[in-house]
């Protein structure tokens, strides 16, 4: 179905004419994809992250804000600060019916990485799963967020990286809690969640 209606976007740019009976039908939101509309809305988040064993974690404060594409994508934008330095990210997740697996990208303005995810749901529990290089070493590391619907106004979420002993460790923990609406105010265009690859990237690589 994805393929067609790429081929049916191609068709119209190129000039190329389509009956209305003609055209590709577009792709729904699937089953799936609803576990997803729960990531939408306003959110102000607390987390803490551990940069080396024994040290104390650093907390950190944000917002943030995720919207949905056709129902098919949450997309999250990022902005805060980690250690005084500030940082702005795009997170985005779909489902991917033809791998049976949530999937999404991350990208942040610390590092030049891409880091793909691959994931599934159970119960009220998304984990993402990707991999990424070393920052001492380059050697790749598996590591893996998982996100955690407590309720409708409330989400944690936790990062993890696998030690050379073959267990995970969980050094980042964020709790998101849902804005309230107050009227006349307009909502931030960004947000800050101070885990996925980014904190994986930057200070797992202490342990």
């Amino acid at each position: 179905m994805r393929t067609v209606a790429a081929v049916g976007v191609v068709l119209a740019v190129l000039g190329v004419p389509v009956r209305a009976d003609d055209a590709p039908p577009l792709p729904t939101p699937e089953k799936q994809h609803e576990w997803l509309a729960q990531l939408a809305g306003e959110w102000t988040t607390d987390a803490e992250c551990v940069m080396a064993p024994g040290q104390p974690p650093v907390k950190m404060k944000g917002t943030e804000t995720v919207r949905l594409l056709g129902g098919l994508w949450a997309v999250s934008e990022m902005k805060g600060e980690v250690m005084g330095v500030p940082m702005t990210g795009v997170m985005q997740i779909g489902y991917d019916p033809k791998k049976g697996k949530y999937v999404g990208t991350f990208v942040c303005s610390a590092g030049p990485e891409l880091w793909q995810y691959e994931g599934t749901v159970e119960g009220n529990k998304l984990t993402l799963n990707t991999e990424g290089p070393h920052m001492v070493t380059g050697k790749p590391t598996k590591m893996k967020d998982v996100i955690e619907i407590k309720n409708k106004d409330e989400k944690v979420m936790t990062s993890h990286m696998l030690g050379d002993d073959g267990k995970w460790v969980t050094f980042m923990t964020m709790t998101a809690r849902r804005k309230k609406k107050t009227p006349g105010a307009h909502a931030p265009g960004h947000c800050f969640a101070g885990s996925f690859a980014l904190c994986s990237s930057r200070y797992a690589s202490r342990w």
